[in-house]
């Protein structure tokens, strides 16, 4: 399979790498890449090319399925979320890579619905959720990207502390980056008139952290163990945030996406960790007219 183009912009977004030298398993499918990590059985990051000019309006079609190029042991797979209130969660959304032809658009959607592209999240429903499952929509809407296209790259916070649950961590945070190009007309010393193109990106987290304090959330968390349900996670929190910052919960190198930032923070030494007073200035989102790109 093809996987994601790093050249789909017309500037290059390459596939990012883990800072750590950790060891991910590329999988590809059509127009949308995972990179697994076997040890965590969940995917590190996701990218996927958006062609907003050329998408396809198609029933919901697929079922979720093992990807059989990896280990089962590797893949979080239907028994995480048996019987529990935890639902799979694309990281590539169906929508999205479900651009071309019809054919072409049928069948990269169906490829969204293996588990290595699935992440747990909590089941009910709220605006929240809404508002980060369409987030590709305002980006595309908003942003006025060059040829209507834009590259988005998604995963979840991999925190050593995540809680355990049937044996996968349960991440408590997602990021998600979006990245399109701007062109201009520039006419630079008096020359002829050239377009020029610029690369751009906006970050975005999404929390699930449990509204808990330590102990009440350790008596939930025990009561859940005891139960076989999974561990407690609270309303979803969206957040637009700082690349920078998203680099260093990720651990993933996003290159060039750092500085195309339409809203830069303060990159930090080593692209560490955002430190707690960094996590005040992130500008919550309660609906699309919050989302600066």
């Amino acid at each position: 399979m093809p996987g994601y183009d790093a050249a789909f912009l017309d500037l290059s977004v390459p596939i990012p790498r883990p800072r750590d030298g950790r060891s991910l398993r590329r999988l590809d499918y059509p127009r949308f890449t995972v990179l697994l990590d076997p040890a965590r059985r969940l995917a590190a990051a996701t990218v996927v090319g958006i062609d907003g000019a050329r998408l396809q309006a198609l029933p919901r079609a697929g079922s979720w399925r093992l990807d059989p190029r990896a280990p089962a042991s590797e893949q979080a797979g239907p028994e995480l979320y048996h019987r529990n209130a935890l639902d799979r969660g694309h990281l590539v959304r169906r929508r999205d890579p479900m651009w071309g032809t019809p054919a072409e658009a049928k069948a990269a959607g169906e490829a969204t619905f293996v588990y290595p592209n699935a992440a747990p999240q909590v089941g009910r429903f709220n605006q929240s959720k809404e508002l980060w499952n369409g987030l590709e929509d305002h980006v595309l809407t908003y942003a006025q990207a060059h040829r209507r296209r834009v590259v988005v790259l998604t995963g979840p916070v991999l925190a050593p502390d995540d809680p355990v649950y049937r044996g996968v961590g349960i991440p408590r945070r997602f990021w998600k980056v979006a990245a399109w190009t701007l062109a201009r007309w520039q006419t630079p010393d008096g020359g002829p008139v050239r377009e020029e193109v610029t690369l751009a990106s906006a970050g975005f987290v999404l929390d699930q952290t449990p509204l808990l304090d330590d102990g009440a959330l350790a008596e939930a968390a025990a009561r859940a163990l005891a139960a076989d349900d999974a561990p407690p996670l609270g309303p979803f929190r969206t957040y637009q945030a700082p690349v920078a910052d998203i680099a260093g919960l990720s651990g993933m190198d996003l290159g060039a996406l750092v500085s195309a930032d339409v809203r830069p923070g303060d990159v930090r030494p080593g692209g560490g960790e955002a430190a707690p007073e960094a996590l005040a200035a992130w500008t919550p989102l309660r609906g699309p007219g919050d989302i600066r790109v």
